[in-house]
């Protein structure tokens, strides 16, 4: 501001003596900002001496001022010692806020879990122990009273002589479907790289790690690669029959007496290999401290990976060929392989760190999204893996972009991610119940699997988003989303709660009102020490009475399309759970959960999420072909 001189601090109008200049003090006139600037001169600024200020018979609001209008106001200091006092606890006040500000900023927030997240803890803890009850083999300090060791032979039968026990029964029956199973530890997975701190807090982490364990552990002795007696790479697709033994026989798994005899693919089950893949490399990442365990995972999916994406292998889907998928097509028929090779390809990129894996993903996502049968758009499961992985890609251009050769792919991946995310929020895309249930195959029972799966896709997006300190996105020019609108969305499609026109939670055991005729062999009929025979059984497969097993956790299939549910073991098509639903609950309700009470690495973890730890193993650089 122009320099300006008040006749107060001029000579002429001073009756203060030279000796007692020591005691006056100068500062500019205030500027309109509000700041008092300091001056080493007093013939540029106003003297400050509340004693020695001529006295006016003019009242000071009235009187005309030739003066900037800053220099009408004065300020007067009696006592040094007291304005120096006032000073520093000033300055200290300002340092104390300050640093209160800064704690408040970087240390680990503390919270009081509120009463929806008790609530999603107890009903993740249910949703897990759902795995116990589903797990084949020799049990051993299982957490489900009413299992026992069952399965022990599989493998060992009229048509083959290998070890397959273990893994789980896919639902209600006996059988074990290797496809779900291996989608099932893939997502459980994908679950705990991203949000093991969450797990953690909450006293799961151990345990969601020993379900994926016994699942990996399973998938290791499906897969035979070729060798001296045979030129052919051998998948075994599924244990037990469907025809003429587990579908027609309602028995315990502990009383099976009957042969079951396994499916084997030897030349086509692209598909059934490529989510293999994926799940040993999503695990290896989840074991990747158990450095002997990961590196056996990521051998066998390599190995695995090159055998299914060779020249020589005829590619499709395992559903194709009778003997390897024949008995599954009526449950699990596949409608495409693609997604599944370049979803292997994506994991196994991140479980090893090769370009050539992600070059493989990029290079054939556009082929997968044109072979993508318009039904399966905007879904995630067991057979359905593009919208995923366009998330999984999504995931790496944001937070570890590696450029050439990879940006179209990756661009249009975030650009499908979008999309995804608006046709959930929009019912342009896609129907929802009167009681906001999204439809996304409406064409098929059981919605729940699917809702799940998209709850815990827009959940998991949002967090991306908000790692970015992004307030949302758009699809188009008119269509956008906002974080509280993913949040809320995903939210309102957990089956937790009795907020539907049923009011009941679609969880057994969670709430006060959930189904209790489950359709599930185990949990229908008592656990009594006796055996019971086909013909038994058959009398609680259609019996009123509830189940006398709790099956804690489980997720039936939910309502059909006008928000109708039946609670009849014998009607499937609502009350029959499955491990890749669960999983999708599981995965749902972990996103949702609040984050933990207190977080280390703070620099990698941010509101319960790991950042970066999905990438500890990319070190290299892009593949060779890349421009220079």
């Amino acid at each position: 501001m122009p320099e300006s001189r008040s006749s107060l601090g001029s000579p002429s109008h001073n009756p203060t003596s030279e000796n007692d200049m020591s005691s006056v003090m100068y500062v500019h006139s205030i500027s309109e900002a509000g700041r008092l600037l300091p001056s080493a001169s007093r013939w540029n600024a106003i003297e400050l001496d509340f004693n020695l200020l001529p006295a006016s018979s003019i009242p000071l609001d009235r009187a005309a001022s030739k003066y900037s209008k800053s220099v009408k106001f004065n300020l007067v200091i009696t006592d040094k010692k007291y304005f120096n006092r006032f000073i520093y606890i000033s300055l200290s006040l300002v340092f104390v806020i300050l640093a209160v500000v800064l704690l408040l900023r970087f240390l680990p927030h503390k919270h009081k879990h509120n009463s929806s997240s008790k609530n999603l803890t107890l009903a993740l803890g249910q949703a897990l122990m759902f795995f116990d009850a589903q797990k084949s083999g020799i049990l051993v300090n299982n957490s489900v009273s009413f299992r026992g060791d069952s399965g022990v032979q599989d493998g060992n039968s009229s048509n083959t002589h290998v070890n397959l026990i273990g893994g789980f029964y896919d639902s209600g029956n006996n059988i074990k479907f290797s496809f779900p199973t291996a989608y099932t530890v893939t997502l459980l997975s994908w679950t705990v790289i991203e949000y093991h701190e969450k797990y953690a807090d909450i006293g799961e982490l151990d345990h969601v790690k020993n379900i994926i364990k016994w699942g990996s552990d399973y998938l290791l002795k499906l897969f035979v690669p070729p060798n001296s007696t045979s030129d052919s790479t051998i998948l075994y697709s599924q244990a037990s029959d469907l025809r003429d033994n587990d579908i027609n026989c309602w028995q315990r798994p502990e009383d099976m007496t009957y042969p079951r005899p396994v499916s084997i693919c030897r030349n086509t089950a692209s598909d059934l290999a490529g989510e293999i893949v994926a799940a040993l490399s999503a695990a290896s990442l989840v074991f990747k401290e158990e450095k002997a365990y990961a590196g056996e995972l990521t051998k066998a999916a390599e190995n695995l990976f090159g055998l299914a994406t060779g020249n020589s292998v005829k590619q499709g889907t395992y559903t194709m060929d009778n003997a390897c998928g024949g008995e599954a097509r009526q449950f699990y028929n596949s409608s495409n392989y693609l997604d599944e090779l370049v979803w292997g390809g994506t994991w196994l990129f991140f479980a090893t760190g090769n370009s050539s894996y992600l070059g493989y993903a990029t290079n054939n996502f556009t082929s997968a999204a044109k072979a993508e049968l318009n039904l399966d758009k905007g879904v995630f499961d067991w057979n359905s893996k593009l919208a995923a992985n366009a998330v999984l890609l999504t995931r790496l251009r944001y937070f570890r972009d590696p450029g050439y050769p990879y940006e179209a792919t990756l661009d249009s991946s975030s650009d499908m991610t979008d999309w995804l995310m608006c046709s959930y929020l929009s019912d342009q895309y896609f129907k929802k119940t009167q009681g906001g249930l999204i439809l996304l195959r409406p064409d098929r029972s059981a919605p729940l699997q699917f809702a799940a799966t998209a709850a815990f896709l827009t959940k998991l997006y949002s967090d991306y988003l908000e790692l970015l300190q992004s307030r949302g996105g758009s699809c188009s020019s008119t269509d956008s989303f906002s974080l509280e609108m993913l949040q809320s969305f995903s939210m309102s499609q957990a089956s937790i709660s009795s907020d539907n026109p049923t009011k009941m939670s679609y969880v057994v055991g969670f709430g006060d009102n959930y189904p209790t005729q489950v359709h599930h062999r185990g949990a229908s009929i008592p656990w009594d020490n006796q055996w019971h025979s086909c013909a038994e059984g058959d009398r609680w497969l259609h019996s009123n009475d509830p189940n006398p097993n709790v099956l804690l956790g489980a997720m039936v299939a939910g309502p059909d399309q006008d928000d109708m549910f039946s609670d009849e073991r014998d009607k499937p098509e609502y009350t029959e759970p499955s491990i890749s639903s669960n999983a999708g609950l599981v995965a749902a309700l972990i996103a949702l959960h609040d984050p933990p009470h207190y977080s280390s690495r703070l620099n990698a973890i941010n509101g319960g999420m790991d950042k970066m730890g999905i990438f500890a193993n990319i070190r290299v650089q892009p593949s060779s072909n890349a421009a220079p």
